[in-house]
C-alpha cells in the first residue's frame, strides 16, 4: 500500500510539474522587439483601429476618451473584469512600463512581474499585430493624460481569481493563425489585419466554448451578450447579408442600411473607425464580404 500511495503521490508531483511549466508566461523574443523604435502619430492610428479607449477611459460612457484611467466593468460568466488605468501615470498607470513590458502585455497578456493577464483583454486577437505597430501605440499613449485613478479588482470567484491557470488556458488556446485564410487581394489582407487583430471584431461577434476561448467553426455567426442581456449580432454566415457598401458606410456613418442609428458598444467601435481613412473601412468590409464568401 506504502509503495502505491508513494507512486501516487510521485505522479502527483510529476503531473504538477508539468502544469507549472506548461502554465509558464511565454513572452516575445527580446531580439524582436528591443530596439523597435515607435512613432506616436503612426500609433494614433493603431489606437483608434484597436479601440483602446472604448474600454480603458474612465468608468463614464461620457469621460474623455483619451483619458485612460480605467473602471468601466464587463460581466461574464466568470465573473466580472475591471479595465485597468493604462494612462502615463507613473503610479497607477503604465507610465513606469519599458516598450518591451507594453509590447509583452498587448501580444502576450503577460504584466511586467510576469503575471498572466485574462483573457478579457484581447491579447487574445492582438497576438496577430506587428510588434512595429505596438511600439507605435507605446508611443502615442505616452502622449496622453496620466492620470492618478487605482485600478479596480476584478470580482472572480474560485478557480478563475487564479493568474497562474490562465497561462494553461493559453497552451490550449492561444494561437497567432488567422482564420480566414487562402488567396486574398492587398485590401483583403488589410482588411484581415484589422479586424482579426487590431480591431478584434472576433472577441465579441463569435460564441465561446465552455472555457471562454473562441469557437472557429462560428467565426463572427453572433453570441450571447457576456452581460445576459440580448445577443450581438452575426456579421458572417446565414443571417448577414450586408454588401460591401454597407458595412463600409455602416462603420464610416454608424448608419445600417435600413436607417437604424448604432448603438450600445458598437458606438464605441464606429466612433473610433470613422476617424481612420475611409480605405481602412473598405479594406473590412472587404475581408468581412471575402469571408462570407
Amino acid at each position: 500500500m506504502r509503495k502505491l500511495f508513494a507512486g501516487l503521490a510521485g505522479l502527483a508531483l510529476i503531473a504538477a510539474a508539468a502544469a507549472w511549466v506548461l502554465s509558464a508566461p511565454r513572452p516575445l523574443d527580446e531580439t524582436i522587439i528591443s530596439d523597435l523604435t515607435g512613432d506616436a502619430e503612426a500609433g494614433r492610428v493603431i489606437f483608434l483601429a484597436s479601440g483602446c479607449s472604448s474600454c480603458h477611459r474612465g468608468g463614464a460612457r461620457d469621460s474623455d476618451p483619451l483619458v485612460l484611467a480605467g473602471g468601466r466593468s464587463f460581466e461574464s460568466d466568470f465573473g466580472t473584469f475591471r479595465a485597468p488605468n493604462i494612462s502615463p501615470d507613473p503610479d497607477h498607470g503604465i507610465g513606469t512600463w519599458t516598450q518591451s513590458e507594453f509590447i509583452n502585455a498587448v501580444m502576450r497578456g503577460i504584466s511586467p512581474d510576469g503575471a498572466h493577464y485574462y483573457p478579457a483583454f484581447p491579447y487574445t486577437s492582438y497576438i496577430r499585430a506587428r510588434p512595429q505597430d505596438i511600439a507605435d501605440l507605446y508611443a502615442y499613449i505616452m502622449t496622453l493624460p496620466a492620470d492618478a485613478t487605482p485600478s479596480e479588482p476584478h470580482d472572480l470567484g474560485f478557480p478563475f481569481n487564479i493568474r497562474r491557470t490562465v497561462g494553461l488556458w493559453k497552451t490550449l488556446f492561444l494561437t497567432d493563425d488567422w482564420t480566414v485564410t487562402g488567396t486574398l487581394t492587398e485590401e483583403e489582407e488589410r482588411g484581415r489585419y484589422l479586424a482579426e487583430a487590431l480591431s478584434h471584431c472576433a472577441e465579441c461577434h463569435t460564441p465561446r466554448n465552455a472555457l471562454g476561448a473562441l469557437d472557429r467553426d462560428q467565426w463572427n455567426m453572433g453570441a450571447p451578450n457576456p452581460s445576459g442581456r440580448g445577443r450581438i449580432p452575426a456579421i458572417a454566415g446565414p443571417d448577414f447579408n450586408w454588401s460591401a457598401f454597407d458595412v463600409s458606410a455602416y462603420l464610416s456613418s454608424g448608419l445600417t442600411p435600413e436607417f437604424d442609428v448604432v448603438g450600445g458598444s458598437m458606438a464605441d467601435v464606429v466612433n473610433n473607425l470613422r476617424q481612420l481613412d475611409k480605405s481602412e473601412n473598405d479594406a473590412i468590409a472587404a475581408y468581412i464580404t471575402r469571408a462570407n464568401e
